[in-house]
């Protein structure tokens, strides 16, 4: 799974945004690496264990030929608190890491693979994210 080496502080403010302003990706929405890519239609936070599950869907596809690029990278950290613990005493203790997406984002990119074979992959691993997704061609 993806985690940062080390990071300035354990616990991150929640960020909430006003839900009526849906913010739209500036940077990472062409193509740069690959032929086909992922990209995002709505915002939504994607945790390190579902990227590496897209991952693995897309790796399962390609048959040792192609290659990948992740153009997202979870640096946030999320916590939570315990099963069956009462309100107040703190926030909840780091359980992971994970990434703000927003509309436009290009989440995976792949090359070297017939057209056939690259949309089924990425239909797949679109299948494994919390948000709508869709597939994006040069």
């Amino acid at each position: 799974m993806l985690l940062p080496k080390k990071v300035k502080f354990r616990k991150w403010h929640t960020m909430r945004v006003n839900p009526k302003k849906i913010k739209t990706e500036t940077r990472g929405t062409k193509l740069s690496f690959g032929n086909f890519g992922l990209k995002a239609e709505t915002p939504g936070r994607i945790k390190s264990n579902q990227i590496e599950a897209a991952r693995k869907t897309i790796a399962r596809q390609m048959h040792k030929s192609g290659k990948l690029w992740i153009r997202i990278f979870p640096d946030m950290p999320f916590t939570a608190k315990a099963a069956e613990v009462g309100m107040g005493k703190g926030k909840g203790d780091p359980q992971g890491y994970q990434v703000q997406v927003w509309p436009g984002r290009l989440i995976f990119e792949v090359d070297g693979l017939t057209d056939e074979i690259a949309k089924e992959a990425l239909r797949k691993a679109g299948a494994k994210l919390p948000i709508k997704t869709k597939i994006v061609s040069r």
